[in-house]
């Protein structure tokens, strides 16, 4: 299978292509669909994600200036009413800088292709700092160094350091200014923060063109080892990795974002400046 030219990377896509090539291949390449549920119950899932996309919603009406008494009378079942009186308990926002800018996407190119990022929320403050927000709604809050790990940690504050000029008064974006902030809707009082810097900014994009060029020059795409992994992956009967799904309260990073389509209309993505 020749590799699409105008293919799009996101932290989603790396992630999986990380864990599992196979299931990268499957999932982005051939894009099939699987009749499998990557976690059970079904039903308690299904809530869960509808819940959490409906808290990043709220924050979202709230950054927009729509009054906290109002987005209050919607949220009226649990856990999405007890997520946002944490948020509004929490000092999350004064800690922040004044212009924010929620769920935003910001394009880069990278090598022959693009890599895009969907940002929950961006705070600036022009020539002085920026920082990544990302709310999570998991039941189970991963390692730091698990986070350290990730795409999202790695791909957030790249593309905000190459495609956030005009974002910052039309000035470039220095890495020491970056900072990502993980806030846990179950854990509001203990964010996870991580700092950005050069010397962080030139490792990341030497990982990204190494896995860019990895992936778009592979013919074969074989099977994770870790056949953990196997129980939150929607493939695994395709790939005789067994038939049960995992429980979705063990699962770490269970978000409503997670099945993030990468559709984008380009029109509305900001692109880094030459």
């Amino acid at each position: 299978m020749t590799f699409p030219a105008n293919f799009q990377f996101s932290q989603s896509n790396l992630q999986d292509y990380v864990e599992c090539a196979r299931r990268f291949e499957l999932r982005y390449l051939q894009k099939l669909k699987w009749p499998a549920v990557e976690t059970e119950p079904i039903a308690e899932r299904e809530y869960h994600m509808r819940q959490g996309a409906a808290f990043h919603h709220l924050i979202q009406q709230y950054l927009m200036g729509v009054p906290a008494e109002a987005i209050s009378q919607t949220a009226k079942e649990n856990p999405l009413r007890e997520w946002w009186e944490r948020f509004l308990r929490s000092d999350i926002l004064s800690s922040l800088p004044s212009q924010c800018y929620p769920e935003i996407s910001l394009s880069t190119p990278i090598g022959s292709y693009r890599l895009l990022a969907k940002y929950d929320l961006i705070a600036i403050e022009p020539g002085q700092k920026a920082m990544i927000v990302d709310w999570k709604t998991a039941l189970k809050r991963p390692k730091r160094e698990d986070l350290a790990r990730r795409m999202q940690t790695l791909v957030y504050p790249y593309v905000l350091a190459q495609a956030g000029t005009q974002l910052n008064g039309g000035q470039p974006l220095q890495p020491e200014q970056i900072e990502m902030i993980y806030w846990f809707a179950e854990e509001p009082k203990r964010p996870e923060r991580f700092a950005y810097d050069a010397f962080q900014l030139t490792q990341d994009e030497q990982v990204l063109d190494h896995l860019i060029e990895e992936i778009s020059t592979r013919t074969v795409f074989d099977l994770t080892p870790d056949e953990r992994k196997c129980r939150f992956c929607v493939y695994r009967s395709l790939c005789r990795r067994g038939v049960e799904a995992g429980d979705f309260e063990e699962k770490e990073d269970l978000e409503a974002e997670s099945g993030f389509d990468l559709d984008f209309n380009f029109d509305q993505i900001a692109e880094v400046e030459f």
